[in-house]
């Protein structure tokens, strides 16, 4: 599998997906009577269908940060389609909108659900990707809908977390999908108790996870707009982490797929 070198700047991130030779593009596609605007990426030297990857966002929604991580994933090999659960335009301002609109969906994960179930659906329809083969990515509200996707057994092979919100109103029985959650140990937004929780959820539906700590993370590690700073004292960009995670991520990745796509 390509994998490139794993820099601790978004800007040269993506630097480094364009010089691999990433096509990309914006798409229009509908959940119900709702309009939604996701990101398409894939590698531009891919030889016959890829695997495919959803990327959920955080909840500020799509955004270039979100972008990028659905580059970094086509410079790594994959087809990679950055999800809008909110719909098209729909862009919190600041955390105050953000907690608001998130809010919407936390609160109805069947709602949350079919958002999710949505972006996969396009991802898998778009020529080049090998639509047996998909996985799902997300980040700290984008955790919540993966792992949700996980919950409600819908055809992607794993899932990863990164900071993410980890409970749910109604734990899952059984969950087919591989689950990888990437966390921070000095999380504020899902301490500890939501990881031990989610750990015997994971056991009691028979699946197969793994789950990282990372010490002195807090949320939001992978994200460089976190300052750590108030209103958001508890979310913070960490270098170390945000580069541990993203290879931790690309292995779980390879082992899913088989290795090179």
């Amino acid at each position: 599998m390509k994998r490139s070198l794993v820099l601790s700047f978004c800007g040269l991130f993506l630097a480094g997906a364009l010089e691999a030779g990433v096509v990309e593009k914006s798409i229009l596609y509908r959940q119900g009577l709702t309009v939604l605007e996701g990101f398409f990426a894939m590698p531009d030297d891919a030889v016959g269908p890829v695997p495919g990857v959803v990327v959920v966002h955080d909840w500020m929604g799509l955004s270039d940060v979100t972008r990028d991580s659905a580059r970094r994933l086509a410079a790594l090999g994959f087809a990679a389609f950055a999800a809008d659960i909110y719909g098209k335009g729909v862009r919190p301002a600041d955390t105050k909108g953000a907690m608001a609109e998130s809010g919407k969906y936390k609160g109805d994960r069947r709602l949350l659900r079919a958002r999710a179930k949505a972006a996969l659906e396009t991802l898998k329809k778009q020529k080049g990707v090998d639509a047996s083969r998909c996985a799902a990515i997300g980040y700290c509200f984008g955790g919540a809908a993966v792992l949700e996707m996980a919950r409600g057994q819908m055809p992607v092979k794993g899932v990863v977390s990164f900071h993410g919100s980890l409970d749910t109103p109604v734990p899952a029985k059984k969950i087919t999908a591989k689950v990888l959650v990437l966390h921070g140990a000095d999380d504020p937004f899902a301490p500890a108790e939501q990881v031990a929780a989610l750990e015997k959820e994971l056991k009691d539906a028979g699946a197969d996870y793994q789950v990282v700590l990372y010490g002195g993370a807090r949320h939001a590690f992978t994200n460089p707009q976190a300052t750590g700073e108030p209103p958001m004292e508890g979310a913070k960009y960490d270098e170390k982490a945000d580069r541990r995670s993203w290879k931790a991520m690309a292995d779980f990745l390879d082992e899913l797929f088989g290795g090179k796509p």
